[in-house]
């Protein structure tokens, strides 16, 4: 049983706390399902005297514990931190707990602004991590011994993760459900939750193209991670039967089992998803788009967006590309 102790600050995001804790109550209800013992238990704490948190929206919370009553010498599984906290004392107390705490965990993470505490604590010294995109500059400055990631949406270092703004935790929660208990269990998660287990077209913050996870999750996932490598690649059903070693007919029925559709509707959705947030986030020619994401001319593109979406790629741009594109 993993045992996730939530730290949250006060004036924190709530959001970030609740829907982890959610997630992962929905990991044991997929893994009941499936007639195994449930992976998680979690508990709120709070960082002050008392059990209420102040949620930045005015809403509040009760947590189970405070910071003070726990021992920094028990025995823990995962510290989260979910927020910087507010006021330099506040965060000075959640440091040196963690300092104190963090020999005897198995596993720490941050989420958003929570790297702030972990660099205080000295835990990032000499490590990768990442935070919110708005943050990167602040957090390097103040704590030169970390080695600042300025691309994903969330890294693991050894025993310790991070992630950047608020709903990349989520990916960030994923990511170790997957790690903990298999793709399949975190797949279902995520479908449940009308998420993607890996966000396709990419998992840079704020634009370009995610790095997959280096995290062995068999060979279908391996396969998954190599597609979103380079999605202009040939990813034809026999050019992946020949990268997975089987023949069209096997890869295919064992590709449709394990990620739940088709090898060619998989191909299609990463591409579009990676074509979506190029006409979102740049001002790239549709045709370089294409070119980029593996449609090979405007012309396709434009075909799958009209039939997938019922929105030209100019249109689509036009209705939810950033305003600084304007």
């Amino acid at each position: 049983m993993h045992h996730f102790l939530i730290i949250v600050p006060d004036m924190s995001i709530l959001f970030e706390a609740t829907g982890i804790a959610d997630i992962l109550s929905q990991a044991n209800r997929v893994l009941e399902s499936a007639g195994d013992e449930p992976a998680y238990s979690y508990e709120l704490v709070s960082c002050d005297d008392n059990h209420i948190v102040r949620g930045r929206s005015g809403l509040t919370v009760l947590a189970e514990n405070t910071l003070e009553e726990l021992g920094t010498d028990n025995q823990y599984d995962t510290l989260l931190v979910t927020s910087r906290g507010s006021g330099s004392a506040q965060q000075d107390r959640v440091a040196d707990w963690l300092r104190q705490a963090a020999p005897n965990a198995k596993r720490i993470v941050s989420i958003c602004g929570g790297a702030f505490l972990l660099a205080k604590a000295g835990l990032l010294d000499g490590r990768k991590a990442t935070t919110h995109w708005q943050r990167l500059d602040k957090l390097q400055q103040a704590y030169p011994r970390v080695d600042v990631q300025r691309g994903p949406i969330y890294v693991q270092d050894g025993h310790i993760w991070s992630s950047a703004g608020i709903s990349a935790g989520f990916d960030l929660i994923l990511a170790i459900i997957e790690q903990d208990c298999g793709t399949a269990i975190a797949r279902q998660v995520a479908q449940n939750f009308v998420m993607y287990l890996r966000r396709p077209g990419g998992q840079m913050q704020f634009s370009e193209a995610i790095l997959p996870s280096d995290e062995d999750g068999g060979l279908i996932a391996d396969l998954e991670r190599w597609i979103q490598e380079d999605l202009s690649r040939d990813l034809s059903v026999e050019a992946l039967a020949n990268k997975a070693a089987m023949s069209p007919r096997n890869f295919s029925r064992v590709f449709t089992r394990e990620a739940g559709m088709p090898p060619a509707r998989f191909v299609e959705e990463q591409r579009l998803a990676a074509a979506r947030v190029m006409l979102e986030q740049s001002a790239l020619n549709i045709d370089v788009i294409a070119q980029k994401t593996g449609f090979g001319n405007g012309l396709n593109l434009r075909r799958v967006f009209e039939r997938r979406l019922q929105l030209a790629p100019t249109d689509y741009r036009a209705r939810f590309g950033s305003l600084h594109l304007a």
